[in-house]
């Protein structure tokens, strides 16, 4: 296991808690978002602020750590490409477990890492893991600036939402030879009649 650096701000110092099942503490944190939370559409930039409010409970196995986080993805609209910003108000629930029952965990269960608990450094869990992997799931796969935007034009890219007359005469390729008689010069025309 990699040490935990306790200086970064989503490392939580657990030792005000103390080890008795039952013990609890309630905190609250803004801190500054990391890098990678979001996809390459939508996300919260990294350094606008992230509010978390967090429960820390001791248990027999580690702490629990149930939280809430509230911060403000933002990204592009898939439709008209038009900027986007969704609040992101995500719940999570965490155990970490101590060292020594993380140890047994692994033991009983055979090193499968499928089923691998987060663990304590020390006094320190690092939640920034479990943060991204509890919000960047609830953004949404296709973000739009508003349910019913209609986009772009297919032909030109033109913005539909700024004109919803807006279209192009398509003429099946089929008739393309019809068009070309109406385009006939008009002196031929006459000379037939």
């Amino acid at each position: 296991m990699n040490q935990v650096d306790s200086r970064r701000p989503l490392v939580i110092d657990t030792r005000e808690l103390g080890r008795r099942p039952g013990n609890s503490l309630r905190l609250h944190r803004d801190v500054a978002t990391p890098a990678d939370f979001g996809t390459d559409v939508i996300g919260i930039e990294e350094g606008q602020p992230m509010g978390l409010d967090l429960r820390l409970e001791a248990v027999m196995e580690g702490v629990l750590i149930t939280g809430e986080v509230e911060a403000t993805a933002t990204g592009a609209c898939v439709r008209c490409l038009d900027d986007v910003s969704i609040p992101v108000d995500v719940h999570f629930q965490e155990l970490f477990a101590y060292a020594e029952r993380a140890a047994h965990h692994r033991e009983v269960a055979g090193g499968d890492d499928e089923d691998e608990l987060p663990e304590l450094d020390g006094d320190d869990a690092d939640i920034e893991p479990v943060l991204r992997d509890a919000v960047v799931p609830s953004l949404p796969f296709q973000p739009v600036c508003r349910e019913d935007c209609p986009g772009l034009c297919a032909e030109c890219g033109a913005r539909l939402a700024d004109d919803p007359d807006h279209h192009h005469e398509a003429i099946d390729p089929r008739w393309s030879a019809l068009a070309n008689l109406a385009d006939a010069d008009p002196a031929h025309d006459e000379k037939r009649n």
